[in-house]
């Protein structure tokens, strides 16, 4: 090859490896899924203040409710993050309330799950002689169209002059059926309890 040629050849040369090396860029940029060089950020698409909403079941009546300071969504895995979040659940024939208040909360990408975590509360409201129950924990999974709450953490039960500790829960405010899964502790204040006027 004379050195005319080749002066011509070398400026080719590179223009066809950097448009080669422009497209396989530009596919792995637009490769939307797996891979080892794919990077996904977490970043929210938007954002709404003080939120509330309202689910109905089949005959038009409050299913729960469902408010937040703040939620934002994120489309990588399409979840939700509630700020100060508060779900309100109507299960049950009685329709006794029961309240579940945390720090924050992440939604499902499908809605179906509840994630509640830090300083987490729960509280059935007192009906028909029984009082106000409060529960307390660090983290609950709530299945609301279920009526299905469950941790794995410790929890602390509060019911009247009862207090219970456990590792571990299961419950459905549908029956009002509490399971207490492992390390179960209770005491009995006597000191709270009426005395028949005395």
């Amino acid at each position: 090859m004379t050195a005319g040629r080749l002066t011509t050849a070398v400026p080719l040369l590179l223009v066809g490896m950097l448009a080669a090396v422009t497209f396989w860029l530009d596919r792995l940029v637009q490769t939307s899924g797996s891979g080892p060089w794919t990077v996904t950020r977490h970043d929210p698409d938007y954002i709404v203040d003080k939120l509330s909403g309202v689910r109905m079941d089949g005959a038009g009546t409050a299913s729960y409710t469902l408010s937040a300071e703040k939620m934002m969504h994120y489309p990588d895995d399409d979840s939700t993050l509630l700020t100060a979040p508060r779900l309100v659940s109507y299960g049950g024939s009685a329709k006794v309330p029961m309240t579940v208040t945390a720090s924050e909360a992440v939604i499902s990408s499908n809605g179906e799950h509840v994630y509640f975590q830090d300083d987490v509360r729960v509280t059935r409201a007192a009906h028909a002689g029984a009082g106000e129950l409060v529960m307390r924990t660090t983290f609950l999974h709530v299945v609301p169209d279920r009526h299905i709450a469950r941790t794995d953490r410790m929890i602390l039960i509060a019911d009247g002059a009862t207090t219970v500790s456990a590792v571990g829960l299961e419950m459905n405010s549908e029956t009002r059926v509490i399971k207490l899964l492992s390390s179960v502790r209770g005491t009995y204040d006597v000191s709270s309890t009426p005395r028949d006027g005395r």
